[in-house]
């Protein structure tokens, strides 16, 4: 078994210290008596590898209905909410944001669900620094993403307080913990059994609590 992902701080690192979704996923597989290699790549290709080679697991995936028969399902991580980020003074009510250029990540699940709520001018980047390169650039007016994931890609960037500011949740998901399709129900319950451990013990909420996640 691998792992694909991509560098999604502060849930994913791809270096330094490892992420709140990364010590998870690393617990789970200890206690499932695995040790896979993990893989940074672009989101995209990530969801590339997950569909197309076999024993290769993914995470933090987004479960939509169009995505049911494409993975396995092994184990809901973690609760993401969704928000639109904006230069203070440049954010308007949603209903007038519809018509902006708003940037997000290339391949993720949200762009389905900007489209649904009447947004069209999408514009995609391969990483979310490059989201935020699109914003401040001025290639984009409003960028959409993770809440605490932009709070990090902001932090990191030195971003000045009030600089920039965020509109309530416009959606809200659940991250899970997927894999290709050759994982069967005795991989579902295996992972389900670690993760109902991890549940049990505290060890999934202490490592939100260490992360301020939860």
């Amino acid at each position: 078994m691998r792992l694909v992902t991509a560098h999604l701080p502060p849930l994913v690192h791809d270096n330094g210290p490892p992420g709140a979704l990364q010590e998870l996923v690393d617990e789970l597989c200890r206690r499932a008596g695995l040790r896979p290699a993990t893989q940074f790549v672009p989101w995209r290709r990530a969801l590339f590898l997950a569909t197309s080679m076999p024993a290769t697991a993914i995470y933090p995936l987004t479960r939509l209905p169009e995505r049911e028969k494409q993975y396995c399902w092994l184990v809901p991580l973690y609760e993401e909410n969704y928000v639109l980020l904006a230069v203070r003074g440049q954010l308007l009510p949603v209903d007038a944001m519809k018509n902006k250029r708003i940037a997000l990540l290339r391949g993720a699940a949200q762009g389905v669900a900007l489209r649904e709520l009447g947004f069209s001018r999408l514009v995609e980047a391969a990483s979310i620094d490059e989201v935020h390169r699109f914003l401040l650039g001025g290639m984009a007016d409003a960028a959409f993403g993770e809440r605490r994931i932009i709070a990090a890609s902001l932090e990191r960037r030195r971003a000045a307080d009030g600089q920039f500011e965020t509109s309530p949740p416009l959606s809200s998901t659940t991250a899970w913990l997927a894999g290709s399709l050759d994982f069967d129900e005795r991989d579902i319950a295996l992972f389900q059994r670690a993760w109902d451990s991890m549940r049990a013990d505290g060890s999934q909420r202490r490592i939100l609590l260490k992360h301020k996640l939860s």
